[in-house]
């Protein structure tokens, strides 16, 4: 069967090629589920993987095959499956467990160890092929009500997971009520992290670099967040506007923005840096000005990375509130479909040249 491909540590090595057909049976003790891909996701994570900045091949072989955002149809369950059956629509979790005591709690995402193992993206083919098999563990049934929000489930689960672990840890307040946020980047994530502090009921600014009009201002403010472009108002400029935020999600893929948000965070606050910048940037930071207000406020700093089976039922249910409350908004995130695993090098321009698309997706099958 047909899947899309790199050669990790290749540069540009992006390809089709033919792979193997799974079974139910790959998986041990009746835990298999046969998954057919319907549409599959992709984001600056797989042009990455293509440039070669990261990414490693499973053992065995010398590709990886690319693509971590699923959404598919269940063709077959083994024996020991119970919460999927035939026909369900489903998505998967990404990171897979090593060995360390969060791993085998069932916490792959924070896992202590170096080496990490992610479908799509580090030891683990992923999911931009016709057919996968997983184990039930991974597995995770989207309803189907939300079936035309697909590959958006799998970002909604960082969303919700950043935003989570930052209501998680400022629980050493005792009593923390935060009212203020501040979204710093309107991609997919910034987007969706939108909508889940709106739905807690905060007052939030979504900051981009891209004045308005745009579609990113409308999707923002489509779920009753105020849009700001930076290059009108800076982020001092905001806090000294409308006060400082009690939380900060960084999701620009920037380094300098993620340190300047430290400045402006209020006291006792909470800074979710979810960017993954790379590259060998250097910025200059007011060190002494930072450790002084930071030790002084009691703000904190969380780094957030990938999401488990529970973020990923958190952000479904978020999903479904979001669509009843503001119906026909986050749909409009899905902005550049592509059709068929063909198409290989057009889904790639789209990630190369068109850095306003909000999320590049492929149509690998209908249900």
């Amino acid at each position: 069967m047909k899947a899309i491909a790199v050669k990790p540590g290749s540069p540009g090595s992006v390809h089709l090629r033919e792979i193997a057909s799974p079974s139910v049976d790959d998986v041990a003790d009746g835990r298999g589920v046969l998954i057919k891909v319907l549409k599959v996701g992709v984001d600056a994570t797989d042009r990455e993987i293509n440039d070669a900045l990261y990414g490693a091949a499973p053992p065995g072989d010398d590709f990886l095959v690319l693509g971590h955002e699923v959404f598919g149809q269940v063709v077959a369950v083994g024996a020991s499956v119970s919460h999927v059956q035939k026909d369900d629509y489903v998505t998967c979790t990404v990171r897979r467990p090593g060995q360390s005591i969060y791993d085998r709690i069932g916490r792959s995402d924070i896992t202590s160890e170096e080496v990490y193992y992610e479908r799509g993206i580090n030891l683990r083919h992923g999911y931009l092929t016709e057919y996968f098999v997983d184990d039930a563990e991974f597995v995770v049934r989207v309803p189907v009500g939300l079936k035309h929000l697909h590959v958006l489930v799998e970002p909604m689960s960082c969303a919700a997971k950043a935003i989570d672990q930052a209501f998680e840890a400022q629980k050493r307040l005792q009593v923390w009520e935060p009212r203020r946020a501040f979204v710093l980047g309107a991609g997919q994530i910034g987007l969706l992290a939108t909508l889940v502090l709106r739905l807690r009921g905060l007052e939030v600014y979504t900051l981009a670099r891209k004045a308005k009009p745009c579609l990113k201002a409308e999707i923002a403010e489509g779920l009753q967040a105020t849009y700001v472009s930076t290059r009108e108002t800076s982020l001092e400029q905001l806090a000294e506007q409308v006060g400082k935020p009690d939380i900060i999600v960084e999701a620009t893929g920037n380094s300098g923005v993620a340190f300047e948000a430290m400045n402006v965070l209020g006291h006792n606050g909470v800074l979710v840096w979810t960017s993954i910048t790379g590259g060998k940037e250097l910025v200059e930071v007011p060190s002494d000005h930072l450790n002084l207000h930071w030790v002084l406020g009691n703000k904190m700093l969380i780094g957030s990375v990938n999401a488990n089976r529970r973020h990923f039922e958190m952000g479904i249910a978020d999903m479904a509130l979001g669509e009843a409350t503001y119906p026909g908004v986050v749909e409009r995130l899905l902005t550049n479909p592509v059709e068929g695993l063909d198409n290989y090098a057009e889904m790639m321009r789209l990630l190369v040249e068109e850095p306003d698309a909000l999320k590049v997706f492929v149509n690998v099958a209908d249900a």
